[in-house]
């Protein structure tokens, strides 16, 4: 904590659209979260509209965005059942959640089916091309990570391969000296 003392990170739009998403998805979590602190804690009647960058939109609101449009406008609300709301309220921030873990993995599929299509690209769309045959100059940190992790383990099979032979064939010797005297 100590190197963020006094600091804040300017607010700027992210400009990667996966990383954009992701924050967003993160903050919108949060913020249903509060506002469902706010209405089990404080009793409070709160409202929340927006939409995505994807244009996709969202709402939390208890008891209802109905009912909380209209004390905003200062019109007649009806009298809310109080155990009712909660339990509605709870539902909906549970449903909120699935909806924000169903959008989630949606975008994760989505990036695996890029990040394929990339693979297929840099393969030039054939099979039976090895991932070592990958032009490395086109692959990321990760990427590059994972060929590394790949290359060791290859070169331990081998070194286990090329160990195990050479005592198969030390073995072999031995036993065809003894047969000899």
């Amino acid at each position: 904590m100590a190197g963020r003392q006094g600091r804040r990170a300017e607010m700027k739009q992210i400009a990667n659209e996966n990383s954009r998403q992701i924050t967003f998805s993160k903050r919108r979590s949060s913020i249903y979260k509060k506002a469902s602190e706010l209405v089990t804690l404080c009793g409070a009647e709160v409202g929340l509209v927006g939409a995505s960058p994807a244009g996709k939109p969202f709402c939390f609101a208890h008891p209802s965005i109905e009912a909380v449009a209209n004390r905003f406008l200062d019109r007649n609300p009806q009298p809310i059942d109080r155990p009712r709301a909660v339990v509605e309220s709870y539902h909906q921030v549970q449903s909120n959640e699935l909806n924000q873990q169903h959008e989630e993995l949606s975008n994760q599929i989505e990036a695996e089916k890029a990040h394929g299509k990339v693979l297929a690209q840099l393969t030039g769309g054939k099979s039976d091309v090895g991932w070592w045959e990958a032009p490395i100059e086109e692959l990321n940190r990760e990427e590059l990570l994972q060929m590394k992790g790949r290359m060791e383990e290859l070169q331990r099979s081998l070194l286990k391969s090329i160990d195990q032979q050479t005592r198969g064939e030390a073995s072999a010797s031995l036993q065809g000296q003894n047969l000899e005297k």
